[in-house]
């Protein structure tokens, strides 16, 4: 057997080939899964014939011009665009202003262009790739920021992140034909994303979007020019959602002149109304406060009108004369009750009404429950959490004529003690102290 030679060094596993396959698999492995966690950027089309685009704007002198679309400036170079290179100034650098850094149109002359984001499902496209976690009641609008230019040989320019409240960009890439231009966008925490502008002409137009805190950049174009709108998108909270709601709709006079009386005879007490409308949850595995940002018909009304009052509405559930805690879901025990119930106490089952209680069974989807079914679904409701609505001091609010009328209802499954899968059904109330 032939001995290797002292001098030799041993084979490090690192240059297998097959070991540096797998090593390469999982970084890659690792670059998606962490590309797939936190995106930063997203790019598409919009769905429009480039034809239907028009871009109009007045230079210094006064003169208005419009240009249209496609371009291809290596063939016919539009007088127009002349003038809106012309027009523009360049991006400063750390060195000055080069003679061939990229441009942006003033933004103290008038631009406008054909194209609206709001006609396209663009924003919808963002919200589920960049913002899909945002709640109910939260909606992202855009604003046209400015428009840039990117002639042939620019130099390199990185745009810095944009001051003001924006919580994304989105960069319309206009169809100008062009070649190189790549887009370069960097994240806070250094990835980073390429995407290569196609610009050939008759394609649709292109367009990216990155969060805010992002810095993007153009390589060098090559041929053509690259010419790009820029829109900032906010994030507003319309309705009652949001630290400071901006809501879309306001309680009438009459109806404020209705529930002022109303609030008047109730100071110094915590007051409660029944919501009317049902919300397709389950009070088991949400708190009833996650409802307002769905609130809707009446109750979002009355929710608007008490936010009018200066006042702090809550929403809590309620079922059979208990009440849970404000944040506290309906978690009902499915094992069957091995305690005494009298503890609990017999009486108001079914919603109560102060003055004076409401007597009978809480209402499930069994058709006959008995007394111990009863007595089981009670000790059910306490080990939950609930507590009676007198123990909670709370005044019930509700039309003595109508009561209860038309009120929300709510579905929790359980197990009751025959082994049977029942559902309790859960109301809600708006629950308000009136100082």
């Amino acid at each position: 057997m032939k001995l290797p030679h002292p001098s030799a060094k041993p084979r490090r596993r690192g240059s297998d080939p097959e070991y540096d396959k797998q090593t390469d698999y999982r970084a890659a492995l690792a670059g998606i899964m962490s590309s797939k966690s936190r995106p930063f950027a997203v790019s598409g089309r919009v769905p429009m014939d480039p034809a239907q685009l028009a871009l109009f704007f007045r230079t210094k002198a006064g003169i208005n011009y419009s240009l249209d679309f496609p371009i291809d400036v290596d063939v016919d170079m539009p007088p127009a665009l002349d003038m809106l290179i012309a027009s523009c100034l360049s991006h400063p650098t750390a060195d000055g202003y080069a003679e061939n850094e990229s441009l942006y149109f003033p933004p103290t002359l008038p631009l406008t262009a054909t194209l609206e984001l709001a006609n396209h499902p663009i924003l919808d496209a963002v919200r589920n790739s960049l913002f899909h976690s945002l709640p109910v009641g939260h909606f992202l609008t855009v604003v046209r920021d400015k428009l840039e230019i990117w002639p042939k040989g620019n130099g390199l320019v990185v745009q810095a992140r944009a001051p003001d409240s924006r919580v994304a960009t989105i960069l319309v890439t206009l169809p100008v034909k062009f070649r190189g231009g790549s887009l370069l966008v960097r994240s806070t925490e250094g990835r980073e994303e390429k995407f290569y502008g196609r610009g050939g002409k008759g394609a649709d137009l292109e367009w990216t979007a990155l969060i805010a805190g992002c810095e993007y950049e153009v390589q060098p174009v090559r041929a053509g020019a690259r010419i790009t709108l820029a829109y900032a998108v906010h994030l507003k909270s319309f309705g009652t959602a949001g630290i400071q709601p901006d809501p879309l709709i306001t309680p009438s006079d009459q109806f404020l002149d209705m529930l002022s009386p109303v609030l008047n005879a109730s100071r110094g007490r915590k007051i409660a109304f029944y919501l009317t409308a049902d919300y397709g949850v389950n009070p088991g595995e949400v708190v009833a406060e996650s409802l307002v940002p769905s609130l809707k018909g009446g109750d979002s009304i009355l929710y608007h009108a008490l936010k009018m009052y200066k006042l702090t509405p809550e929403l809590r559930w309620t079922a059979g004369g208990y009440i849970w805690p404000v944040g506290q879901t309906v978690e009902m025990t499915h094992e069957n009750a091995d305690s005494p119930t009298a503890s609990v106490g017999r009486g108001s089952l079914s919603g109560s009404h102060l003055p004076p209680p409401i007597r009978g069974p809480f209402s499930s989807s069994a058709s006959e429950p008995g007394e111990d079914e009863t007595d089981d679904l009670r000790l059910k409701v306490v080990k939950s959490g609930g507590i009676p609505l007198a123990a909670a001091d709370i005044l019930l609010l509700s039309d003595h004529v109508t009561f209860p009328g038309v009120i929300s209802r709510e579905r929790v499954p359980f197990v009751s003690s025959t082994g049977e899968m029942e559902k309790l059904v859960v109301n809600v109330l708006m629950v308000v102290f009136v100082p």
